[in-house]
């Protein structure tokens, strides 16, 4: 399959287009010569623009607002022989079809990929014991990859090598002598979270002289993080609402690591071979075996039990009963080793 585009469609969150990336070394691997389109929203661009494996970037929130002869034509113009729809979405599917594309992979659990795909992949997500990122690998074995791919293995097809040198104002930030921890404490509501409790009482109890802690997060995050984790700790430094996304991505390239529940920072943390500590709620599908962060230095912390009380409810008794004692031990380990 030489010279062919490919088309990776994944329209949603920073950790999800993280966990498809691998996909476009693996097709690079497999296909050299092929060009390969990742498709996905404008806040992930910078994410996608790390990864030397893809060479076109595409916003679908640009393709979204226009009418649909003007949609159409603008997926002809990319002139693509393959799509894949790792993340399903009905009116990417049917775009792709109007637009001709001459291959188009998707799963069968979609029923409107029975009439919009012409290559049918089964596949549960919700139900399989696989890694998200082994999931989205498995789309490809008709395409020639082998059918499963280790969770170590992983790692080596991110091809995170275009990263911008973080500014020297925040570069100054940087303690040479202690480990600079990122404290990414709020999810936007797309994990269960450990709560502003635990996370107080970890500043606490951790070791200042041995660790230089950050908050991160938006502008309206941190409105709601500062009075609990830097107005009572004038030692930690506040970057909520600092950072784009390039300059988070390059700040994290610069630390020794990042403790967060299952969110965009922790995998941007993982993938790029640092420390990334992830706190996590053990029901599925939310659970570690699922969505862990994945990295030579990636480790998360879950109470190993079955639960399910939080399903209809943002607040998680399994996370947050992990103790901040426990958080710092594990910080301490890493230091140590």
């Amino acid at each position: 399959m030489p010279q062919k585009k490919i088309i990776i469609s994944r329209t949603d969150g920073i950790g999800d287009v993280i966990l498809a990336l691998p996909m476009a070394g693996v097709l690079k691997e497999l296909y050299p010569e092929s060009k390969i389109i990742f498709l996905g929203r404008n806040y992930t661009k910078a994410v996608i623009d790390m990864c030397k494996h893809v060479d076109q970037f595409v916003a679908w929130d640009e393709i979204e607002k226009l009418d649909e002869q003007e949609s159409i034509q603008n997926m002809k113009r990319l002139n693509a022989d393959i799509i894949i729809h790792v993340f399903p979405r009905r009116s990417v599917a049917e775009l792709a079809k109007k637009a001709q594309i001459p291959l188009r992979i998707g799963t069968s659990s979609r029923y409107y990929h029975w009439s919009t795909c012409n290559r049918l992949i089964r596949l549960s997500r919700r139900r399989s014991t696989f890694h998200e990122a082994q999931l989205n690998l498995k789309l490809l074995v008709s395409l020639g990859a082998k059918k499963k791919f280790d969770l170590k293995e992983i790692p080596n097809y991110f091809g995170f090598k275009k990263i911008i040198p973080p500014g020297e104002k925040f570069k100054a930030l940087l303690d040479n002598k202690k480990f600079n921890l990122l404290i990414h404490p709020s999810s936007k509501g797309s994990a269960r979270e450990w709560g502003m409790k635990n996370y107080q009482k970890l500043i606490e109890i951790i070791p200042k002289d041995k660790f230089k802690i950050f908050i991160s997060g938006t502008e309206e995050e941190g409105v709601f993080v500062r009075p609990f984790l830097v107005d009572k700790f004038p030692e930690v430094v506040d970057l909520s609402g600092k950072l784009t996304l390039d300059e988070l991505i390059s700040f994290i390239s610069n630390i020794d690591g990042v403790l967060a529940a299952s969110t965009g920072p922790l995998h941007i943390a993982a993938s790029l071979g640092k420390h990334a500590v992830g706190l996590y709620s053990p029901m599925r599908p939310i659970h570690p075996g699922r969505w862990s962060p994945i990295g030579e230095k990636a480790t998360y912390l879950v109470k190993e039990k079955y639960c399910s009380k939080c399903r209809n409810d943002n607040r998680c008794e399994c996370i947050e009963s992990i103790t901040p004692e426990e958080v710092k031990e594990k910080f301490i380990n890493i230091i140590q080793d």
